[in-house]
């Protein structure tokens, strides 16, 4: 019995000794998913996750300054891209993990329409979006309301956020009326859990193809290869799914 307990604890030890601490970049629209994500991966694989979440540009500045990231889970293609052509990333590891949805979402019952007629209305004072040079979704936001000739007309009523987190704390705080944020942020059970939203169509704007990076810090660790092999999983792209990303 006492050979079996110590045989026992020696694998629980050669185990945790194999466990990798991955330190983990994330897009802000993306911190709901990979929480979730992250409780299943520690669960199945033994390794853990330290995730920081914030905006996809400074997200680039920090890895440009020798932040000690492993992975990058950006809210766009190009900055992935840019870092792996930099030689910040690890060539051919970049792969598309989700494709976001934009919505522009009130916490007020119905307020927004859903087919976005509220813009044209005007009948708000603060329209709040993640500033679009940082953000995708900030920039999807902008191309929208672009394909609709309203840019010029309602530029005056925006509130600029510094990411896509705190774009939706201004909405539901109620400091802005309505904002263009992800649909993750309010999705749940198959349908904008609160307040009123319109789902906007993916021809208004570019595609917002969220891209993973396996960072140069990562490169030959077995931490962050495993965790870049169970995104592609059924479980976690169920996940993904669950929170309205394609």
């Amino acid at each position: 019995m006492l050979r079996q307990i110590c045989f026992a604890v020696a694998l629980l030890t050669a185990a945790s000794a194999h466990a990798d601490e991955i330190s983990v970049a994330v897009a802000a629209n993306f911190a709901s998913p990979m929480q979730k994500i992250a409780a299943e991966f520690e669960k199945d694989s033994g390794h853990t996750i330290v995730a920081s979440f914030g905006s996809t540009g400074k997200f680039y500045a920090q890895i440009k300054a020798g932040a000690p990231f492993e992975v990058l889970f950006a809210a766009d293609d190009e900055t992935s891209a840019r870092l792996e052509k930099e030689g910040d990333g690890v060539a051919g590891s970049r792969f598309t993990y989700a494709i976001g949805k934009l919505v522009l979402w009130s916490r007020k019952e119905g307020f927004v329409d859903d087919r976005g007629e509220v813009l044209r209305k005007s009948d708000f004072q603060h329209l709040a979006l993640p500033n679009p040079k940082l953000a995708p979704y900030g920039a999807a936001g902008i191309q929208t309301l672009q394909a609709l000739g309203l840019l010029d007309r309602l530029q005056s009523k925006f509130v600029t956020a510094e990411n896509i987190s705190q774009t939706y704390q201004f909405v539901a705080s109620g400091n802005a009326e309505l904002g263009f944020v992800a649909l993750s942020q309010v999705y749940k059970a198959g349908r904008i859990a609160e307040g009123s939203g319109w789902i906007v169509p993916p021809k208004l704007h570019a595609p917002i193809r969220q891209d993973v990076l396996l960072l140069t810090r990562g490169k030959g660790r077995s931490g962050p290869a495993a965790l870049l092999k169970y995104l592609r999983g059924d479980k976690a792209r169920s996940i993904i799914k669950s929170f309205g990303y394609e």
